[in-house]
């Protein structure tokens, strides 16, 4: 089935408010299995909106419209649909009943004829109640197109999407189903061309990737009769798509670190840790305390993580961590020797299985000769230290510190689900 949405309301074409219902009138039309093929914003005039009205009619199979309600002479949508259906307007008895209450309920309100409009729906519809307000929705079908029709503002339209026009639909229909996997360590462009194939021949389920500050997630969605049938369909699709091998050779599974819109590297590693009943802590320079503010972000986190360092500057390095200020002069603060000895004096001073070390330049000067985008990321655990080193290219300073903070929730990720740990 091909949905379109219409927007009724000269205040969306200027700019008053924002039609945040096409979102959420989309979102609900994806779960039911429904495409959304096009959006219009037209304003509070029959003309335009009964030439907007015939277009969808004629490429569209359900056409829904938003806004124009409401018991003023600009309020136009209800009058505009019957017109264009050669059909009039009747009143509801549930809607008028509901007017009658409010208003005998509240004698500060004067009631107007024009507020009867409100309780009419077009002759041959589908009630849709209103449960937060009072325009009485519709749905009614002619000539093969479903027509609804639905109040502007949102706390009246989505209680009536989702406790009515929601099961009237859903009817016949093949629900969405949606999986998204997350990767980290493989940009957009190279994960599109390793699954080139797979984009290429897709008809379901379908991949569509989206690229996020430092990381890629790619959503697999696939349409069903039931949520078994759909899940069977989608993990065969996820194997398929984990053993595809990058240009270097590794296997997407190894990049894949989550499910979920709401997942997060943080979120993974906090788990794990749990999971395993290992402790962490952290020594910042670069990124002052963004790693731990991550950490501290999700809950339970007090678990695994008792507490860290912010190191900015060279003497409080080693006046903090106590490293010895001619070894940071020597090797210099953006170096793998710094990054490891933070990592090492930080878990030994907290007594923890692993800490995490970040130094580097965030920019927007080169620094130590080192140029923008830098970073040392040191990982100790009881029985060793290493560090790995990243270049951060063409990002803002706020980009560079929070991929790097990625980077080490990665390094740490991986050690964790190492068959070696390190402790």
């Amino acid at each position: 089935m091909k949905a379109e949405l219409i927007a009724v309301g000269t205040e969306i074409l200027t700019g008053q408010i924002v039609n945040t219902n096409a979102q959420f009138l989309s979102e609900k039309m994806a779960e039911l299995g429904i495409d959304v093929y096009f959006q219009t914003a037209v304003g509070d005039n029959e003309e335009r909106l009964l030439s907007v009205i015939d277009i969808a009619a004629k490429r569209s199979d359900l056409v829904i419209l938003c806004g124009g309600l409401g018991p003023t002479e600009d309020d136009l949508t209800k009058q505009t649909l019957a017109k264009y259906l050669g059909k009039k307007l009747v009143f509801d008895s549930q809607a008028s009943q509901k007017l009658d209450d409010f208003f005998s309920t509240r004698p500060q309100y004067a009631r107007t004829p024009n507020n009867e409009r409100q309780a009419q729906l077009v002759e041959g519809s589908i009630p849709i109640q209103n449960v937060t307000g009072l325009a009485v929705g519709g749905l009614i079908e002619a000539d093969g197109v479903r027509y609804v029709v639905l109040p502007g503002p949102p706390s009246e339209l989505k209680p009536m999407v989702n406790e009515n026009l929601v099961p009237l639909l859903s009817q016949d229909h093949k629900r969405l189903y949606s999986r998204v996997l997350r990767f980290f360590g493989i940009g957009e462009s190279q994960l599109v061309t390793v699954l080139s194939d797979l984009i290429d021949e897709q008809t379901d389920p379908t991949i569509a990737p989206y690229a996020k500050t430092g990381e890629v997630t790619l959503r697999l969605s696939t349409k069903a009769t039931s949520e078994a049938e759909a899940i069977a369909r989608l993990e065969g699709f996820e194997s398929q798509i984990l053993s595809v091998k990058t240009l270097e050779g590794k296997a997407l599974k190894e990049l894949c670190y989550g499910y979920g819109d709401d997942n997060s590297l943080a979120q993974t590693v906090v788990n794990l840790l749990k999971e395993k009943g290992k402790t962490l802590t952290a020594a910042e320079s670069l990124t002052a305390g963004l790693f731990q503010s991550s950490i501290a972000d999700i809950s339970g986190a007090s678990q695994v993580f008792a507490g860290g360092f912010v190191t900015y500057s060279l003497s409080e390095k080693a006046k903090m961590l106590g490293i010895a200020k001619e070894d940071l002069e020597g090797h210099g603060v953006v170096s793998a020797f710094t990054a490891e000895k933070m990592a090492e004096q930080a878990r030994l001073l907290v007594g923890s299985d692993f800490a995490i070390s970040l130094t580097g330049v965030a920019g927007p000067d080169e620094l130590e000769g080192q140029p923008v985008g830098t970073v040392f990321i040191g990982l100790a655990s009881e029985k060793s230290v290493t560090s790995i080193k990243v270049v951060i290219g063409g990002r803002s300073r706020a980009d560079v510190r929070y991929i790097a903070t990625l980077h080490a929730f990665n390094l740490v990720r991986q050690a964790l689900l190492s068959d070696e740990i390190l402790v």
